[in-house]
């Protein structure tokens, strides 16, 4: 475990497993949540031999408390100093919910050499909230209610979160997993509740329209199809339309949190993606 210093003096911490000389894979975890919500994947292809790294975002988790910088670029921004640091070449790039969104700024605007793939899971882009652009996004009022939960009583929406529909836990038949309405609790308090209250813009009202068209390596974009936090329809099949090299992946029936709830499914279709 190590941190890096970015331009503005912010600690970032992350993690970083494996052999030296493996291929990379970095992933890019969702709010509000920290490295600690990729434990499984990243022992997953630990064990297939490559190089894990995981890094929690600015004001989440183990990172700086910032009372500035909670954006996009700033948060692409960030990867670029710990991509360097680490000097990563031809990673793969992961990210979940709005890690995804860091990802496709990220990969967008990197060095030459430095990725070779993205994977895009239950992610926002290319844009949550409607617009007379995207009539198909969520109301602000949705992202107000992010807000306010974070304002009033942030533990109790953290526990709410989780118990509800992000790992679709309030569907009937849904089996519930307590430990993972902990660890998200657990993560989320980690993390300062203004970089909480301000990431919610971040990834509810960033475009990333152009990051998408710009990218030129291959992406997977995988996505549950009951996924109430980023709904599917105005999500991942838009996303793909826009890249150069993306491939969908629609998981029937899948929650927003679809890595924690049906990892045995998800890991080994993004290794044969990586693989591919």
């Amino acid at each position: 475990m190590g941190t890096v210093t970015t331009h503005d003096g912010t600690t970032i911490f992350y993690k970083d497993w494996g052999p030296r000389d493996g291929e990379p894979i970095v992933f890019h975890h969702g709010w509000p949540l920290s490295a600690d919500d990729w434990d499984n994947q990243m022992l997953f292809f630990l064990a297939q031999g490559y190089r894990v790294i995981a890094h929690d975002r600015r004001g989440h988790g183990r990172s700086t408390q910032t009372a500035t910088g909670h954006d996009m670029d700033t948060y692409a921004a960030d990867v670029t100093a710990l991509t360097d640091a680490l000097d990563l070449r031809g990673a793969v790039h992961i990210g979940h919910s709005t890690g995804g969104g860091e990802v496709a700024r990220y990969v967008a605007r990197a060095k030459p050499g430095r990725v070779s793939k993205a994977v895009l899971v239950g992610a926002v882009p290319p844009l949550m909230l409607k617009t007379e652009a995207n009539p198909g996004g969520l109301p602000i009022e949705v992202f107000d209610g992010f807000r306010e939960g974070v304002a009033a009583n942030r533990a109790q929406s953290f526990i709410d979160i989780p118990s509800g529909p992000f790992y679709g836990f309030n569907r009937p038949g849904a089996q519930v997993s307590q430990g993972l309405i902990d660890n998200w609790w657990r993560q989320g308090m980690m993390g300062a509740a203004n970089a909480h209250y301000e990431c919610v813009a971040a990834f509810s009202e960033t475009d990333f329209t152009e990051d998408l068209q710009q990218i030129e390596v291959p992406v997977l974009v995988a996505h549950g199809t009951d996924d109430q936090v980023v709904p599917y329809d105005d999500s991942a099949p838009l996303t793909v339309k826009l890249l150069k090299n993306g491939t969908l992946k629609s998981y029937e029936g899948y929650p927003h949190g679809m890595l924690s709830t049906h990892p045995e499914v998800l890991n080994p279709d993004i290794l044969a993606f990586i693989r591919s």
